[in-house]
């Protein structure tokens, strides 16, 4: 994963709205979004697959939990037989563990630059770590912004992300749309191409031509080779005295030329969901 716009407590019809691309090279093969049951007796996971590393950018689990893990872009202090970053996120889904231990166990392994959000939705938890950063952070109610560097660090793209999610939460909110709006909406935000200003760019370690490919919402560099594979939104929605969460996945394809194409997967009384629903 390398942006994410996450709004907590913002509406009362939405209490918890994710928005987020996954870029990557289009050779590394991937599952679509999915049940499928990790090793042990663990609850059910529903998410991509990264089929090189094992892992996941993004997913949530039957009994409540959901993670998410980007990249922090630091290539001079990477370790190339560092394990996968997307083991992060299973590990959180498939065990039982408390944030602190789990946390104690995955800032020693030796992994390269990375942000995680770990969730414990029923009890209302969410948490940011990094191991660029000394302790974890509680996230309350509010509206956050992640992508290659630490939580709410002001990047173009995570800015814009962020104000295109405030908009469409405030639009539906006052037009009571449907959900399907509201999603269209934040589809159309992470489909945004235009990259900032020179002036603008973080300085990461990269060279200021491809620092500005990246720094777009949506990316394709120029050699077709890399770019956002997918673009996943978890939308939880009260109707009434009813709850239910909907995960949305838009995944792209090599050739620029070939449409998208769609998942949907409806979560009834999330998160206690029964994945064969």
């Amino acid at each position: 994963m390398c942006l994410v716009a996450l709004a907590l407590g913002q509406s009362d019809r939405f209490p918890l709205v994710l928005a987020t691309n996954r870029d990557e090279y289009f050779e590394r093969r991937s599952a679509p979004l999915e049940w499928w049951t990790p090793p042990g007796h663990a609850a059910p996971i529903l998410s991509g697959r990264d089929l090189k590393g094992g892992g996941t950018w993004l997913g949530l689990n039957a009994a409540g939990r959901l993670a998410l893990v980007t990249n922090v872009r630091s290539p001079a202090g990477n370790v190339a037989t560092a394990p996968s970053r997307g083991a992060l996120v299973p590990r959180w889904l498939a065990g039982d563990l408390p944030f602190d231990a789990y946390w104690r166990e995955i800032s020693t392994e030796g992994y390269n630059g990375f942000n995680v959000i770990a969730a414990d939705v029923a009890r209302g938890a969410w948490l940011w770590a990094s191991n660029a950063a000394a302790t974890p952070r509680v996230l309350g109610p509010g509206l956050y912004g992640l992508s290659n560097a630490a939580l709410d660090t002001p990047w173009p793209k995570s800015v814009r992300l962020k104000e295109s999610l405030r908009s469409a939460l405030a639009r539906a909110a006052s037009a009571e749309e449907p959900v399907d709006a509201l999603a269209a909406r934040l589809f159309e935000a992470l489909s945004d191409p235009s990259m900032a200003a020179t002036v603008e760019l973080p300085s990461t370690g990269i060279p200021v031509a491809l620092e500005r490919q990246l720094s777009a919402v949506f990316i394709r560099t120029p050699d077709g080779r890399y770019g956002t594979r997918c673009s996943t939104l978890v939308i939880s929605e009260r109707v009434g005295s009813q709850a239910f969460t909907q995960v949305f996945e838009r995944s792209f394809d090599a050739d620029p030329a070939a449409p998208p194409t769609l998942r949907r997967t409806l979560l009834p009384d999330w998160p206690k969901a029964d994945p064969a629903a």
